[in-house]
């Protein structure tokens, strides 16, 4: 006969397995929530931003290398505050990258965006 068990999360008495311990899936998707809701819910957020930024650079950007002004960036939704990693060249100039998508900041606030292909 199986033996009655408590849920962690909800307190109801459910059966099944002996090791079991959530009464369903809302429950247990519910507890785990509430463990990682803190600093998960932080990152999470900044990872939202950075596919974002990435996607508008993706779609203005289709065939690799192309210039925009900034107003169109920030019309999109672009998000300057946040990017993945930034490259210097030997001239100094500072790219700001998105995953393999970064921009250039030029004069008269347009924006150089290109993509760099990592084999």
């Amino acid at each position: 006969m199986e033996e009655s068990k408590e849920c962690i999360e909800c307190g109801r008495e459910f059966f099944g397995r002996s090791d079991k311990k959530f009464c369903s899936d809302g429950c247990r998707s519910a507890y785990n929530n509430k463990l990682t809701g803190g600093s998960e819910k932080y990152i999470r957020k900044v990872n939202r931003v950075l596919k974002k930024n990435r996607t508008i650079m993706q779609k203005l950007n289709p065939d690799g290398k192309t210039t925009t002004h900034r107003d169109q960036l920030l019309k999109a939704g672009f998000d300057f505050d946040f990017h993945t990693n930034t490259y210097t060249t030997k001239e100094g100039r500072q790219y700001f990258f998105c995953y393999e998508y970064g921009y250039l900041p030029l004069e008269k606030e347009f924006i150089l965006l290109v993509r760099r292909d990592d084999e």
